[in-house]
């Protein structure tokens, strides 16, 4: 009954009920829900051209519904032999860059190496390096035992890795300071 609603032309005489009246008796006549004795009056009407227009759109909305699909005779012969004519591509040709855009992109490099070189060069100490290598020279040469600080308590020495002072996260309650007030006392 939609449908009918949708081919009615605004040009014709008939009355909207009219059409809607035979659009529903159309539709029922495709589906075969029509009763018998309003058959004769649908066929009938089929010879306006807005009830064909209907008759035909009810039959490719159905056909469309159900998955039919009628073809023209030799229709897929006739797709085959055009398809089989193309050209295959198998990849498209690469588009080369354009000197203007391989210009940039060096200028970009060379602009990118200068800022890194800049920064670096800032950063890094300068003038001479000679005493700085005098120095790790003279840094190799001191002993384990010169570097050892001296300590009076030799206990605190030995322990010294149990100290709070340490990184040692959590076990600062646990532990008890010690202190002597003589060189070799015993705690």
């Amino acid at each position: 009954m939609v449908m009918g609603k949708l081919q009615a032309v605004p040009g014709e005489l008939q009355a909207a009920g009219t059409m809607d009246t035979k659009a529903e008796a159309i539709s029922l006549l495709v589906d075969g829900e029509l009763e018998h004795e309003r058959v004769e009056h649908a066929c009938s009407s089929l010879r306006e051209p807005g009830c064909i227009r209907t008759w035909v759109c009810y039959h490719v909305i159905g056909d469309a519904l159900r998955g039919v699909a009628t073809m023209p005779a030799g229709f897929a012969a006739r797709f085959s032999e055009h398809l089989a004519a193309e050209p295959t591509v198998l990849a498209p040709t690469r588009a080369r860059p354009t000197p203007t855009a391989v210009a940039w992109a060096a200028a970009a490099t060379i602009a990118a190496v200068s800022v890194v070189g800049w920064v670096a060069l800032t950063t890094m100490p300068g003038g001479d390096v000679g005493p700085a290598i005098a120095a790790a020279k003279q840094a190799a040469t001191i002993r384990a035992a010169d570097a050892r600080p001296r300590v009076d308590n030799e206990y605190l020495l030995v322990h010294q890795e149990y100290s709070p002072t340490t990184a040692i996260q959590g076990v600062r309650p646990y532990l008890r300071a010690v202190a002597a007030s003589e060189p070799d006392a015993r705690p």
